[in-house]
């Protein structure tokens, strides 16, 4: 699958995805922590990957062994408004892309005011 046709596919997922919230009464405007997951098969390739998203300050990487692989979970505190959500959902479907990782998607507790 090329990058244009991997972020095309995650868009549509991420717009799927938050449609269903909204159907929640999610408040998008409200701030929480979104968690972007990626594998990988390798720890040195996790490691790496790990160290590069927190050096360049894109979100709070961490990494666990998960399943005989390696587990990057990222977290942004921010709103989960479609423009936000999808910009870096594909930043990190890129970095997956990049170092040869799955890129598991993301999630986030509903928040509302009610």
């Amino acid at each position: 699958m090329t990058i244009v046709e991997k972020l095309l596919k995650n868009a549509y997922e991420d717009t799927q995805l938050l449609i269903g919230n909204d159907k929640k009464g999610d408040d998008f405007s409200l701030l929480r922590d979104i968690e972007f997951v990626m594998y990988a098969e390798d720890e040195k390739t996790a490691t790496a990957v790990t160290g590069f998203i927190n050096d360049n300050r894109y979100g709070k990487a961490s990494l666990e062994e998960a399943e005989e692989r390696f587990r990057i979970l990222v977290v942004i505190n921010m709103p989960s408004t479609q423009h936000l959500v999808c910009s870096t959902s594909g930043l990190m479907s890129c970095i997956a892309s990049i170092f040869s990782l799955e890129y598991d998607g993301w999630g986030c507790s509903i928040q509302n005011t009610k």
